[in-house]
């Protein structure tokens, strides 16, 4: 999903600080590769008539159920592993800036303009740290 590199750059920054560089460039370039990589597996995997079932929604979730998810999620996730908090209360604050539809303003510009600057800021600060001793060994490569 749209959180994979962020969440790879978190546990890289938590589990093996020295491979910041090489895993954030392996967790954005699958990201990038994905719509090119997925479909022929896809095809591969399934028959024509799997990827013709139509889904349906099995019952309306309502306005409360939406805005109470991401809060008990991240109550329930702090208890169970409070070092994993900070990532799953900041994706989980984006899903309430969304549902609860009173800061209509701020999720827009959370999803668009916030989002692409951090990004920029996030490869800046990531790149800064692949220095070429770092970045240009075996284990790179194996990473990669």
């Amino acid at each position: 999903g749209g959180a994979d590199g962020p969440t790879a750059i978190y546990v890289t920054l938590r589990l093996a600080p020295q491979l910041l560089g090489p895993i954030a460039v392996a967790a954005y370039s699958y990201m990038a590769l994905v719509p090119v990589i997925q479909p022929p597996i896809m095809k591969a995997l399934t028959t024509k008539k799997e990827r013709q079932i139509s889904m349906e929604q099995l019952r309306p979730v309502s306005k409360t159920e939406k805005i109470i998810f991401p809060i008990v999620v991240t109550i329930f996730v702090s208890l169970l592993v409070p070092s994993a908090a900070p990532l799953i209360g900041m994706l989980m604050f984006g899903n309430l800036l969304k549902e609860c539809g009173v800061t209509e303003r701020l999720s827009k510009t959370a999803q668009n303009e916030l989002m692409n600057i951090v990004t920029i800021f996030l490869g800046v600060s990531v790149g800064a740290t692949a220095t070429a001793d770092i970045f240009l060994t075996w284990q790179t490569i194996g990473i990669l």
